[in-house]
């Protein structure tokens, strides 16, 4: 798949350095953060405490989004200024070349949608918002992507070479719905996700180590220069990762609204590779999609709080939480290595199918125990 064109920016060297540091800035600062987003959250009462969905002990700060924003910001605020701070010799041997025009555009883009989406999900936290204005907030997200050139512009047909709606791709009045449609789908499931310590964290990590491995040394030429996002925002995951397996933050909707928006734009940036965010998402999102079905079947809203996420269910039925987060880190880690060794489309296609199949089978087994109650 293939999102707005030049999307994919060439680059003939992976500066190994570069893209190390870029990893240990972000997580020292996540680490060092973390703690500071904690006292953040109990200075303003944005705190849960124990009852309801979640089965945690004592009061637990929910603003561990502000961490994972910080370094993923900070991060790419430094990188950006790399540039104008080294000598130009030295730079243009540490740091990755920039060939895309379009390049700065969609990097202003994902930094003000962040931004959006962080101080959308803060205020969530706050107010707790109704289904309604949530889904206004993941349009609005949309269309600031889109209008920072992050859309979906083409799609690879699986069945011959060549692209859907050919060269030119989709006409305006399908990118615009299908972008759109996109960032809802995304920000939808790592906020339904974030359910049980780590879950989305982790996921979240997994999505971004796979996307930096395909940019690095997958896509023909490399894309060092693009494949800093990931990098960035996996070096913020692994970094707020240990306070929030132990359970001492959650990264409250801040950080789901945040990591979703996120998520979803670096699967266009790096040349589309929506089809690898879905096979290392399939599972998450099918629960999605089966919940608001199952939902709307029962007549109830499918943007409220309930148990009926799968992880909740594999709590109920028995599972610890930590065999559950670590059952899906390893089925998403997985599922997305395959994206690694399927070079054909139409490979891909089947491995989408297959994890359809066993996602499918994972969620009615799931929900048959609380069927017969």
């Amino acid at each position: 798949m293939m999102g707005g064109p030049s999307s994919t920016i060439p680059s003939s060297h992976h500066h190994p350095m570069f893209t190390l540091t870029v990893l240990l800035t972000s997580f020292f600062l996540a680490l060092a953060l973390s703690p500071l987003s904690a006292a953040i959250g109990h200075r303003l009462g944005l705190v849960d405490r124990p009852g309801g969905r979640r089965s945690h002990r004592g009061i637990i700060p929910r603003t561990g989004g502000l961490a994972l924003f910080g370094a993923f910001i900070l991060t790419l605020l430094v990188v950006l200024l790399l540039p104008r701070l080294l000598p130009p010799d030295v730079a243009a041997q540490w740091l990755p070349p920039r060939n895309d025009p379009n390049e700065g555009r969609r990097l202003l883009a994902l930094l003000v949608g962040s931004v959006f989406c962080a101080a959308a999900g803060l205020l969530d936290d706050r107010f707790r918002f109704s289904a309604l204005p949530q889904y206004a907030i993941q349009i609005a997200a949309g269309l600031i992507a889109i209008a920072g050139l992050i859309f979906i512009k083409h799609v690879n047909n699986p069945f011959a070479p060549g692209l859907f709606f050919g060269e030119n791709g989709f006409p305006w009045w399908i990118v615009g719905p299908l972008t759109i449609f996109w960032f809802i789908g995304m920000m939808n499931t790592v906020n339904f996700l974030d359910g049980l310590s780590g879950l989305a964290t982790g996921v979240t990590a997994i999505v971004c180590a796979i996307l930096a491995v395909h940019m690095l040394w997958r896509a023909e030429p490399p894309q060092a220069s693009v494949a800093v996002l990931p990098v960035a925002l996996l070096g913020a995951a692994l970094g707020f990762l240990p306070a929030n397996f132990r359970g001492r933050i959650f990264m409250g909707s801040s950080g789901s609204f945040f990591l979703g928006f996120a998520l979803a734009a670096l699967g266009i940036i790096g040349g589309a590779r929506l089809a690898t965010v879905l096979l290392v998402l399939g599972l998450p999102a099918l629960d999605v999609a089966w919940l608001i079905y199952s939902r709307w079947r029962r007549g109830v809203s499918p943007g409220q709080g309930g148990r009926d996420h799968l992880h909740f269910r594999l709590l109920d039925i028995g599972l610890s939480e930590r065999t559950i987060v670590l059952a899906y880190w390893l089925f998403c880690a997985v599922f997305g290595a395959l994206t690694l060794f399927l070079d054909g489309r139409l490979y891909k296609l089947i491995a989408l199918a297959g994890l359809g199949l066993v996602g499918l089978g994972v969620l009615v087994w799931a929900a048959v125990p609380r069927q017969r109650d």
